[in-house]
């Protein structure tokens, strides 16, 4: 038996990696491979990179983790490379002679370009910089597509509060992250909320400020907020007949000058809620209590039902037309839509709610599995390609082009990214680069040093924050 240990680098790959060493040329010396998203209806919001170096290229590979990867990868049925990973023990203490360039994080990319490049600096480890692509490619695909998704709901957001609201200034709190238990596991929600975080300031899911804290420098400032809010274990404790005392309690617990809440309503029958509860016997303590009741629905078809819980919002409360000529209701009275959100679906219910002649001032989403579950590699077509080589001193392009899908036609060459004279970036061999014409892509890390570190407040700002 072996005794597995989950941070082991040389175990956080793909098994076929194992023998990949002796598959190159002879004379092989130095590998550059590029990652890109291929293709998707996002531009890219690249994020992610500097919490995996953080995280699992600041510390070095020892020999225990060398003891370790050969009795499981020998068990496993493949060849182990003991040699050179002792060498690289010995001669770089264990950490990767690598050399890993990006563009900075948060910046906003068309797909189809380079967004990051690793090469080895040591030519006897030819073979390192594709050997890490599974956990590399895995730290920039993910958030990165997170990052992307949210920042499209956003525009989506923006243009409707400039279309229908007096102002755009409650932005980054209009998409709140519900979805940390949803997601695959305890990591993915720190990289994925976090990776929201680049566009909004709303999250339910806590691991991601811990996780702002670790990789970006957010340990003196609050990097998201929530409030107070009831959930239906809360709420149906009280018992059908005791609904009425359960949202008074809220009031009384939660209300206040400048305080916030939100209650879910459709433990029985959200139209009674609303209508009798929320707008009859409550409406002088919600009208009253100095703060805002978020009301929150929970089922039901998401574009009729906040339709309608608006229009029987403004019977029981009243609206007023804002200056793009609008119903906005009363400040103290709002409803959060979590149910079944996101990018298309979120669009359609704005329209829903504009047409019906309401500001989106109106409405907060909440998105859970649409924000960190439901986006794969294929959701923006992330891939890491080999693109040149040196062998014997010798640097040529490599490339794939599968006559069966060009679509997965990879690049050629030690790539560049350089904004073009529209101002769109774009994709160059680096040899084409002149003096005149800087390269996004920066050294993030050499030989075991993290060279840039950002915050999440710079990150945020090349966002477009």
């Amino acid at each position: 038996m072996y005794t597995s240990n989950l941070n082991n680098l040389i175990l956080n790959s793909d098994s076929y990696k194992t023998s990949h060493w002796v598959q190159y040329p002879p004379g092989s010396e130095y590998l550059s491979s590029y990652i890109e998203a291929r293709s998707g209806d996002y531009d890219v919001v690249f994020f992610g990179l500097q919490a995996f170096i953080k995280e699992y290229l600041s510390t070095p590979i020892t020999h225990q983790d060398i003891d370790e990867a050969e009795i499981v990868i020998h068990a496993h049925g493949l060849t182990f490379n003991r040699v050179d990973w002792e060498r690289l023990v010995d001669k770089h203490g264990g950490y990767l002679p690598l050399r890993i360039e990006a563009i900075p994080e948060g910046t906003i990319a068309p797909v189809s370009n380079v967004v990051c490049q690793i090469v080895n600096t040591d030519p006897e480890f030819y073979w390192l910089p594709s050997y890490i692509e599974t956990a590399l490619l895995r730290a920039i695909w993910y958030p990165s597509t997170v990052a992307s998704v949210s920042r499209y709901c956003k525009s989506i957001i923006r243009r409707a509060l400039e279309k229908s609201a007096d102002n755009t200034e409650s932005l980054i709190f209009r998409l709140h992250d519900f979805g940390s238990r949803g997601a695959s596991s305890h990591e993915s929600v720190a990289i994925g909320s976090l990776a929201h975080l680049v566009n909004f300031a709303g999250t339910d899911s806590m691991t991601a400020l811990v996780a702002a804290s670790r990789w970006y420098q957010m340990s003196n400032d609050m990097s998201a907020f929530s409030i107070p809010a009831a959930e239906h274990s809360t709420m149906t404790a009280w018992g059908r007949d005791g609904e009425t005392a359960a949202f008074a309690n809220m009031i009384e617990q939660f209300g206040g000058e400048g305080k916030t809440f939100s209650v879910v309503s459709d433990s029985y029958d959200l139209w009674n809620a609303i209508d009798n509860i929320w707008g009859d016997t409550l409406k002088d303590e919600v009208k009253n209590m100095g703060g805002t009741l978020v009301i929150r629905p929970d089922s039901g078809e998401p574009t009729k039902v906040v339709r309608e819980a608006l229009e029987r919002l403004a019977v029981k409360f009243g609206t007023t037309l804002n200056s793009k000529g609008y119903q906005v209701l009363p400040d103290y009275v709002r409803i959060i839509q979590g149910d079944g959100i996101g990018p298309q679906s979120l669009s359609k219910i704005i329209n829903v709610v504009m047409d019906a002649g309401f500001s989106a001032d109106n409405i907060t989403f909440g998105m859970g599995g649409g924000l960190l579950q439901q986006v794969n590699r294929d959701t923006m077509s992330w891939a890491m390609k080999a693109s040149a080589i040196s062998i014997n001193g010798t640097w040529k392009d490599i490339y794939k082009d599968p006559v069966t899908s060009h679509s997965k036609r990879s690049k050629k060459g030690r790539l560049a990214l350089i904004k073009g004279s529209s101002g769109q970036l774009q994709t160059i061999k680096a040899e084409d680069l002149n003096a005149h014409t800087d390269n996004m892509l920066r050294d993030v890390y050499v030989d075991g040093k993290l060279l840039v570190e950002d915050s999440l407040t710079t990150i945020r700002e090349r966002a477009g924050w």
